[in-house]
């Protein structure tokens, strides 16, 4: 089954292989099965996207979400902020990891050993357990001799950007929200060709501003026309990517479906606003439907825009900005 989920070329391979997933969830996953059973719902009348039961992600702050008896060869946690609880995700086969972010890569960015990726990830290079540094670790070892972290070492970082820069290399800069607003504070650059990926989170750090404020600062302090960013969490084993504009888009094995806040089980058409639901099968060993906390919006071709987070729900490392 793991083998083939890399494989979805279109809508109808994605469906056929969600329900196949779903179906051995529901079978192997405790947690999501009693779910699935408090719920009234039957598994094996399901027999469509829609009708599919997303679990609530605050399950992974109070429960072993595992859908293998076998022993996780690692596991991933949340940053959080102080006074909040951490999510856990053990993970049994890290190779689905890998081949997810990797493959994810290659989609959006191309060969990343064409690349030097520069890491500006203060906070979650300084504990242990982040699947963003795990990923950025691996791509690190992939692409060109000059990629590397910077956590406070500004001065190195930008003597590094105006060497790319001079060389005419193509450089990949990943940062943590608050972390990028530090540097370019000190630091002005017009370097057009640069990719700077955020991948959201002011950590307490800094006041939450809007996505736009955000990516127009970014913008002129890195001279670039457009701010990437990554959508990805502790609780999945994939990504999406935005090219600019906030607009994201989803791996072929990834589908964000957006559900009514008032209304769980009912999903919205494109342009409304509702709870974002993820369906990651990458997550096959864990659990591939997941309700997250976040706001947000279909738009056409399948694309989706992350609007903020429900008001009740924790600050985390990933959050976006409430517009």
């Amino acid at each position: 089954m793991a083998e083939e989920i890399f494989k979805i070329k279109n809508l109808q391979d994605f469906e056929h292989k969600a329900l196949e997933v779903f179906r051995f969830q529901a079978e192997n996953n405790l947690v999501y099965r009693k779910f699935i059973q408090y719920l009234g719902i039957k598994s094996a009348e399901v027999q469509t996207l829609s009708a599919i039961p997303f679990l609530p992600i605050s399950f992974f702050k109070s429960h072993q979400i595992l859908s293998s008896n076998a022993e996780p060869a690692i596991v991933f946690s949340s940053s959080g902020t102080t006074g909040t609880v951490n999510s856990f995700h053990p993970v049994i086969d890290i190779d689905l990891y890998r081949q997810s972010f990797q493959q994810a890569f290659y989609k959006f960015y191309g060969d990343i050993a064409e690349y030097n990726l520069l890491a500006l990830l203060p906070s979650y290079a300084e504990r242990e357990g982040s699947s963003l540094i795990y990923m950025v670790d691996d791509l690190i070892s992939k692409s060109r001799p000059d990629s590397n972290y910077f956590l406070y070492n500004h001065q190195e970082l930008a003597d590094k950007l105006c060497q790319l820069q001079k060389e005419k290399q193509k450089v990949i800069l990943i940062g943590v929200t608050y972390a990028l607003l530090d540097f370019i504070e000190t630091y002005q650059f017009q370097f057009p060709e640069l990719i700077v990926i955020e991948t959201g989170g002011m950590k307490g750090k800094r006041k939450e501003i809007v996505r736009e404020e955000l990516h127009e600062i970014l913008c002129r302090g890195f001279g670039v026309p457009k701010i990437h960013s990554e959508y990805g969490m502790t609780e999945l084993l994939s990504q999406a990517y935005s090219k600019g504009d906030g607009i994201f888009k989803c791996p072929p094995w990834m589908k964000v479906i957006i559900r009514d806040t008032n209304d769980p089980f009912q999903y919205l058409s494109a342009n409304k606003t509702g709870g974002i639901n993820v369906i990651d099968l990458a997550n096959l060993y864990s659990c591939s439907f997941i309700a997250t906390q976040d706001l947000g919006r279909l738009h056409e071709w399948d694309r989706f825009e992350v609007l903020g987070r429900f008001d009740d729900s924790d600050i985390r490392g990933c959050n976006l900005l409430v517009q």
